[in-house]
């Protein structure tokens, strides 16, 4: 049998020498800045092997974009990977027939998949119903569509009777059925009613049509499984977990698979995640150490018995905690283990893995969320006058009934011979001719209105697919009405929620300025109206670069300014930038386009990052090539805020460079870049006016003694199985101090086209715009303020300020925003809120009975919350914030009347209720919200909540498969066409290709449906009623006995024929204002 040869099968062990190797620990977060990125060690240097094809490390993208996801690569001398400490409880479950039943329930992990063996996998059970049981593991079957071929009928018809007109007129034919008191034929209201519920059963079974075609088509793809001794190809929908698969270059993961070797060094996988997050940079992934070595052949995968215990499936798309038991040992797995079903294999030949999730198990499809039926305002309003009117009809009746009454009691008085005839009792046929009315004033609610109401829908529907002023020319896009049935909702939006990466932004970074030493540099006017490019005497320039300044050009070449050189050394060094070449051109995979920015901008100024390995750095300095050993990456995180990299130059000196926020920088700066500081802070300033993406630079040289004890600690904390994250940070703390301020860079992130005007036009038609974003906070605020959703006269709360504000609210009785003294009534300060998904978590969702409890654990100065203009910035939100001039928090909310008035708190509510009220009715007055660092799961949760709670009509408009669960949730879903998947598009009501396109769909199209549809309704309404007030005063000239004055076929065509057409032409054509009235 042929041996299939995996690279890297025989690397040696990681040298010793190098501190970084054991038990590195790595942290994955979103790759948005370029200090926000994992290192890309576990990168060994390619050895020659016999057969093999040599290939250069790094030939692909950067770490992955998980969310506080940890990485962790071997310990010296061991094969065992270090066990990771949870960030989050284990999902919990039952665990069956485990081999070591006591030591599954310590770990907390419940879930358990063996490799190749169905059989094993296949008894796992959990309860279903009572008694019933079945398989614990699902295939990898996925169904988006609402029905089938056995639920379509009685769910669809389900769904039409939740439509209190469709009650309504069963109970009317129900009573034409009975002959003894009907008054006109059944086929009258039958015959158009039945046709109206095929109508929209029809509409609806189109509409599942395309999602079951999507379905097959997406079960339907192939895939090579390992079956005996060979991979075979099968469907998508036979995979099940524990089977090993084969994937190749540009294909896309099937199911959530553990990674087991590829044909990259250190059996690296480089994927695209733009089904999954939306962004279309590459990431990586990392096999096993133990399976990388170990499973070198399809024979040594074919014996392969490898057990798998992880937590339990659930939606955290960037956590994943378990341990791979082979052969009596245990090996830990993160989430840098695993690729997500959706992502795409890029610049990987071949790699394997290990089904561990799939179908519905599958974290993408945990995320999704469930399919709403969404109903107009309109049609809630129709139900409600329907009862209305049903409660009119019945007054009328009754009225009339009386006076029936009256009549036959007179008439047997006085002719007694005649009543002697009668069968039933005067009671009896009052109560008989009062169905009678009710049947002959039926038509009070007319069928046809609903009939026509549906081709408006779908007219106003086609006009949106034809209006070219939505047509996206570059990819031959228009918009598209996906959702026939919403048309008159998007004149009623009050919020739109919206994703930034590919939304608002293009997600393209240019380098714009920098400041070094205290010199600010930014683009020459005169260089940038020469034709020929300042860089010709770089042979590795690409070109791109528009930052053109001939004052630092000269002092690059110059090489006398050191100051200079450590400035473009750093940004040639610290990242984790990946680089391939193709056709002789350098191609650097990033895993943020902010960091390839800025590696690209050192490149073109002579500094150029030609190669990576595990343990080195290659940088062609202004024509000089020099390598750089790495002894130290340490990694970014949401509370370190910087990125850090120890190198020893060719020299030998050891030097440490560190990119980060200024705020974090400020505090470890030396004495002498103390003095430097304050230039940089203003240079700084100047750039966060102009929207600018900011990053502070910073280095200092360590002596070997100082090194050589420091590694010490650092291999005692990386050793660590507990708290090592903590000790970890510790360590990079100890190191990173006294540095020698270098500069800052400016990056800017360029907004689409269109953003500026489309948002003043929705905040001047009073629609309030959210952004809810995975990104963090200092980047959404840059762009809030560039797309001026944000401006300097507001107040902006951070977590602190709204801990402040809802502890008031606890305090005053639950009343912070009603009655005299209250938020609502007293603050005239324009306020914007911006909070993190965690500190969501911590409000909203946790277990605590006291609502207060919660803000109390929130870190808050009252005295310094809101620091007085002209204050040194501490971070990035106070530098943009302004606020009230010589109050505290605590004086500003006795100022408006929430000081606290007593202690009692309403107990009518529970303290869930009353958090999530409370949260929402500040954000309210918020004039703009700006969520960080979201999960799917939290974007619909605060749409939810909005919706819940503010009963107004909510839009959420995204691009990428992160912001489906929004999309579903909102009242109206709008995707964003692009590069940056489908599945947002797949999921909404309308697509659109850009964002500025809202402007006409709400403004315009929206505006239009809404006065048309409600038109039509006054019309309809009005004619009915105007024709039916005739049958009631025919009433007194007939005996009060429910004769018609119509004969039947022509109530039935008063309102479908003769009366509809004017009223359908306003439905459909009525503008109360041209489109462009300029």
């Amino acid at each position: 049998m042929a041996r299939l040869t995996l690279p890297g099968a025989g690397e040696p062990a990681l040298s010793r020498s190098y501190p970084m190797a054991p038990g590195t620990h790595v942290t994955q977060t979103p790759a948005l800045l370029p200090w926000e990125v994992s290192s890309a060690r576990g990168l060994p240097d390619r050895e020659r092997s016999r057969g093999e094809k040599v290939m250069r490390p790094g030939m692909g993208d950067t770490p992955g974009r998980g969310r506080a996801q940890r990485r962790c690569l071997n310990k010296p001398g061991t094969s065992e990977n270090y066990k990771l400490r949870p960030e989050g409880p284990a999902s919990r479950g039952s665990l069956a027939y485990s081999e070591d039943l006591e030591e599954e329930k310590n770990s907390a992990f419940t879930w358990e998949v063996k490799a190749n063996d169905r059989t094993y996998n296949d008894q796992f059970r959990e309860k279903a119903f009572l008694c019933w049981q079945r398989k614990k593991y699902k295939d990898n079957t996925i169904h988006t569509a609402k029905y089938n071929f056995f639920s379509f009928l009685p769910l669809n018809l389900y769904e039409q009777f939740h439509r209190m007109s469709n009650l309504y007129f069963l109970f009317i034919i129900i009573l034409q059925g009975v002959p003894e008191i009907s008054t006109l034929p059944w086929f009258t209201l039958f015959t158009p009613f039945v046709c109206l519920l095929v109508i929209r059963a029809t509409r609806d079974l189109v509409d599942d049509i395309g999602r079951h075609r999507s379905d097959r088509t997406v079960n339907n793809r192939p895939c090579q499984v390992l079956v005996g001794k060979s991979f075979l190809w099968k469907k998508w929908k036979d995979l099940c977990v524990g089977d090993l698969i084969r994937l190749h270059k540009d294909n896309i993961v099937p199911a959530d698979v553990l990674l087991l070797a590829s044909t990259e060094p250190s059996s690296l996988c480089y994927v695209e995640t733009a089904d999954i997050d939306g962004e279309t940079n590459l990431k990586f992934r990392q096999a096993p150490r133990v399976t990388h070595h170990e499973l070198t052949s399809i024979r040594n995968m074919t014996s392969f018995q490898g057990k798998v215990v992880c937590e339990e499936p659930n939606s955290r798309m960037h956590h994943f905690m378990g341990h791979l038991k082979w052969e009596g040992k245990k090996y830990s797995l993160d989430s840098g283990n695993i690729l997500l079903r959706g992502c795409k294999i890029r610049n990987t030949d071949t790699c394997y893995g290990m089904v561990i999730y799939a179908g519905f198990d599958t974290k993408i499809m945990r995320n999704c969320g469930k399919i709403h039926l969404k109903r107009t305002k309109i049609d809630r309003l129709m139900n409600r006058l329907v009862m209305l009117i049903f409660a009119f009809l019945v007054l009328i009746s009754m009225a009339l009934t009386l006076g029936f009454r009256d009549m036959v009691t007179e008439f047997k008085a006085k002719h007694h011979y005649v009543a002697e005839k009668h069968v039933h009792s005067v009671t009896t046929e009052s109560f008989l001719i009062s169905c009678s009315f009710l049947i002959l004033l039926s038509v009070m609610v007319p069928m046809s209105a609903f009939f026509t109401a549906e081709f408006i829908h779908l007219g106003n529907s086609i006009f949106v697919n034809w209006d070219v002023q939505m047509y996206y020319e570059p990819q031959d896009m228009p918009a598209k009405a996906r959702n026939t049935s919403l048309s008159d909702q998007l004149g009623q939006v009050e919020y739109v929620f919206s994703d930034k990466t590919g939304t608002l932004t293009q997600n393209v970074m240019t380098f714009r300025k920098c400041c070094i030493d205290g010199i600010v540099y930014g683009p020459d006017e005169e260089e940038a109206l020469r034709k020929e490019s300042p860089y010709l005497w770089n042979k590795f320039a690409d070109g791109k670069l528009l930052f053109q300044n001939a004052r630092l050009l000269g002092a690059v070449r110059s090489k006398e300014d050191r100051m200079v050189r450590e400035f473009w050394r750093l940004l040639a060094i610290c990242h984790t930038v990946m680089v391939q070449k193709k056709d002789n051109q350098l191609l650097y995979q990033a895993a943020s386009p902010d960091e390839e920015a800025l590696v690209t901008a050192a490149r073109n100024l002579g500094y150029v990052f030609l190669a990576r390995t595990q343990d080195s750095i290659t940088v062609v300095e202004l024509g000089e090539e020099r390598v750089y050993q790495v002894l130290a990456m340490m990694d970014f995180n949401s509370a370190r805020k910087r990125m850090s990299v120890l190198v020893r130059n060719p020299e030998g000196s050891i030097y440490l460079y560190t990119k980060g926020a200024d705020i974090v920088l400020f505090d470890r700066l030396c004495k002498k870049g103390l003095e430097e500081w304050t230039t940089t802070e203003e240079a700084l300033t100047s750039f966060a006016k102009q929207t600018l993406r900011t990053l502070c630079l910073a280095y200092k040289k360590v002596d070997e003694d100082t090194y050589v004890e420091w590694r010490q600690r650092h291999q005692e904390a990386s050793a660590l199985h507990q708290n090592r994250a903590q000790a970890l940070h510790q360590v990079y703390d100890e190191m990173e101090q006294n540095l020698q301020l270098l500069g800052a860079t400016a990056i800017e992130d360029r907004l689409q086209d269109g953003i500026l005007e489309t948002i003043q036009c929705l905040k001047q038609g009073n629609i309030k715009v959210w952004v809810l974003t995975g990104d963090k906070p200092e980047t959404v605020v840059n762009i809030g303020f560039a797309c001026q959703l944000l401006s300097e006269d507001m107040l902006i709360l951070e977590e602190q300020e709204i801990a402040q504000v809802l502890e008031a609210y606890w305090e005053s009785n639950n009343n912070l925003l009603s009655g005299k003294g209250s938020l609502k009534n007293q603050l005239q300060v324009k306020m914007a809120m911006v909070i993190s998904g965690e500190f969501l978590d911590q409000l909203l969702l946790s277990p605590s009975k006291e609502p207060r409890v919660l803000v109390q654990n929130v870190n808050v100065d009252t005295e310094e919350s809101w620091q007085e203009p002209g204050e040194r910035r501490t971070d990035f939100l106070q530098a943009r914030r302004t606020s009230l001039r010589g109050q505290t928090l605590r004086t500003w909310l006795g100022s408006v009347g929430l000081v606290p008035q007593n202690k009692e708190s309403n107990t009518h509510e529970s303290p869930q209720v009353r958090r999530e009220r409370a949260f929402v009715e500040l954000a309210s007055r918020c004039r703009a919200v700006i969520c960080c660092r979201m999960t799917p799961k939290q974007k619909a949760l605060i749409v939810a909540l909005v919706k819940k709670y503010q009963n107004v009509v909510t839009l959420a408009i995204g691009d990428g498969a992160n912001d489906v669960n929004m999309i579903k949730t909102a009242d109206i879903g709008v995707g964003l066409a692009g590069k940056e998947g489908t599945q947002a598009v797949q999921n909404s009501d309308y697509m659109l290709a850009q964002f500025c396109f809202l402007r006409r769909l709400l403004l315009v199209h929206g505006r239009w449906s809404y006065m048309r549809v409600c038109k039509f309704l006054r019309y309809f309404i009005y004619k009915t009623l105007a024709s039916m007030m005739v049958q009631i005063w025919f009433a007194f000239y007939s005996g009060f006995t429910a004769q018609p004055l119509y004969e039947s076929w022509f109530l039935v065509l008063f309102n479908l024929l003769y009366t509809s057409l004017p009223v359908l032409y306003i439905g459909l054509f009525e503008q109360v204002w041209p489109s462009n009235p300029d």
